[in-house]
């Protein structure tokens, strides 16, 4: 099941039950199937202080992902911060909706087991964000 929630911010989040098919085909496209997913919108500050308080990382980021995965099943907490989104849209030239998709789906890679700390890793990454996004746009 995949549950939205926020933190120390007021967000509405649309299409919930979109984005959940849609989530649930990227996990059956990678063998995997969904659990418990915790998507939690926050503001900056917020993630900051999650990132240096379980990460000892004192930056700002888009997305935080916590694995909880066992097996075949995707189970994790997303923390997104709505500020970065939406500053990175802004930097990105893209839609806010299109980039907070592609941060969602980001977190839900790493669930299935992507990284993003190499040149290479970042590329396949990017790769299969593109994917998801675009198979996104078809349903």
């Amino acid at each position: 099941m995949i549950r939205y929630f926020c933190e120390d911010i007021r967000f509405t989040y649309k299409n919930k039950l979109a984005n959940n098919r849609w989530l649930k085909m990227v996990a059956g496209s990678e063998i995997r199937k969904i659990g418990d997913i915790n998507v939690i919108f926050c503001s900056d500050n917020y993630i900051l202080d999650v990132n240096m308080k379980y990460l000892q990382h004192d930056y700002f980021t888009d997305i935080i992902t916590f694995d909880y995965c066992e097996g075949k099943v995707l189970s994790g907490d997303l923390f997104i911060s709505v500020d970065s989104v939406r500053e990175n849209s802004i930097e990105f030239g893209t839609d806010f909706e299109e980039e907070l998709h592609r941060v969602i789906v980001h977190g839900v890679l790493h669930l299935i087991g992507y990284d993003d700390h190499t040149d290479e890793d970042k590329k396949v990454m990017r790769q299969k964000e593109n994917y998801y996004l675009q198979m996104r746009s078809q349903i």
